[in-house]
Order: C-alpha cells, then structure tokens, then sequence
C-alpha cells in the first residue's frame, strides 16, 4: 500500500496520512486483517517525522479502523472494510470544505440532520 502526502497542503500530514490510509480501504487496496507499512518505513520514505505517521495511525486507531500493537504493527480491522472508513474519509473532507467557507460545526451538522429526513 503506498501513502502519500502532500506537503504544500494546509492539511497536517499526520492528517494526510490517515486520510491516504482511509482511501486506500475506501477503494479496495487493502482490507481488514492487512498490515499497515511499518510506520518508521514511512516516514523515511515520505521524508516526515516518525510521529507524524504515528499520528495519523493513531487517529485510524480511535476511529475504530486500525489495531495498534506494539512489536505487532498496525492492522486494519474489521470496521474498516465495512464503509466505515469511507464515511470518516467523507466526513474529514466535509468538514475541510466547511472550514474553507467558513461554516461553524453547528451549521454543518445542521445540514447533516437535514439530510437524514
């Protein structure tokens, strides 16, 4: 699995790098059980800090996408191939569209709630 990023972006990279992830399962390149690439390995090829990887690893782990062990690696769980992983990909470039035309969270998940009636 390649992760990229994108260093002129005003996206944090630890952000693009569990965005990168999240897409990756989104289009079927990888799947639950998969290894995530060691995250020293990344960083090395990305040429960013090792914490920086470690932090989008780590925001994959809180929502549920990513088992984190130590001497284990990552691995992808079961919910990340269960469309979860694609509505927090959708949710994070919503909320990036909204920050860009200056909505608020309430404006935002108002038009969320408006959706599901």
């Amino acid at each position: 699995m390649l992760i990229r990023v994108d260093p002129s972006s005003p996206t944090p990279l630890g952000d693009q790098v569990a965005a990168s992830v999240r897409r990756a399962v989104a289009e079927g390149q990888v799947s639950a059980g998969d290894r995530l690439p060691p995250a020293r390995e990344v960083a090395s090829s990305l040429g960013i800090n090792l914490h920086t990887v470690l932090r989008g690893y780590q925001q994959l782990r809180d929502e549920g996408l990513v088992d984190l062990r130590r001497g284990r690696g990552a691995v992808l769980t079961a919910a990340a191939t269960g469309g979860h992983a694609e509505i927090t990909e959708r949710a994070t470039e919503l909320v990036a569209l909204a920050r860009r035309l200056g909505l608020g969270e309430d404006d935002v998940l108002g038009m969320v709630r408006g959706a599901f009636r």
